[in-house]
């Protein structure tokens, strides 16, 4: 997923030199304008589900996102109010998928079909615990077939260097085109309380800029 921007720099520079108390990421576009022949197959755990939520409650939305996004520095839907997470999520062009192993969430998706015939998969991840179990591709393969439902004509998707080293190789095994990458700088939201300063631990915390700075 994209985070907020501060500034655009040259998108094929490294993602280094920032001032103190920022970030530098590259985000890179996907685009998809065919739906896949490949229906998906079985998950790879017994007693999975993947079902779309209704109008969840915002606290159990913020438990899906930030026990979802914590590592990977997602911070936009923090950022927002109550009432501003209600009428986004309370929108019937948003849909919440969440995926459940046991009865327990072990991750989410998000559909926004606002921009139809283009549809964007604003938000996808998995739970800490149930990373690496083989969960992602299969929860990948089903959001795809779900996002091509209606008269859906494109189907986008985000993602970046903080995010997890094999999100966009699956995106683009999963039929995903890249066309376009550029390079963004961020307040390091660890520093300002926004997340746990032990959040995202693949990422160097950013240096504090000095006072009166």
């Amino acid at each position: 997923m994209a985070q907020s921007v501060e500034r655009q720099s040259d998108p094929m520079a490294d993602p280094v030199a920032v001032p103190a108390g920022k970030l530098s990421v590259i985000v890179t576009y996907l685009e998809m304008t065919e739906r896949p022949d490949r229906p998906p197959g079985l998950p790879p755990l017994d007693a999975v589900s993947l079902d779309r939520v209704y109008s969840p409650s915002v606290p159990y939305y913020r438990f899906l996102y930030n026990g979802t996004g914590e590592n990977w520095l997602w911070i936009e839907r923090r950022r927002m109010t109550d009432r501003e997470i209600r009428a986004v999520i309370g929108d019937s062009r948003v849909e919440i998928w969440v995926l459940s192993h046991k009865g327990a969430p072990a991750g989410f998706a998000e559909l926004n079909r606002i921009k139809a015939p283009t549809v964007e998969l604003q938000y996808f991840g998995l739970m800490a615990p149930y990373i690496g179990l083989g969960l992602g591709p299969w929860m990948l393969d089903c959001m795809i077939g779900r996002a091509w439902t209606g008269h859906t004509r494109r189907l986008t998707v985000n993602t970046c260097t903080f995010d997890h080293p094999k999100a966009l190789p699956l995106y683009q095994r999963h039929g995903f085109r890249p066309i376009e990458s550029v390079v963004r700088t961020i307040r390091d939201p660890r520093l300002s309380g926004i997340v746990p300063r032990t959040a995202a631990p693949h990422i160097p915390l950013a240096v504090a800029p000095a006072e009166g700075t």
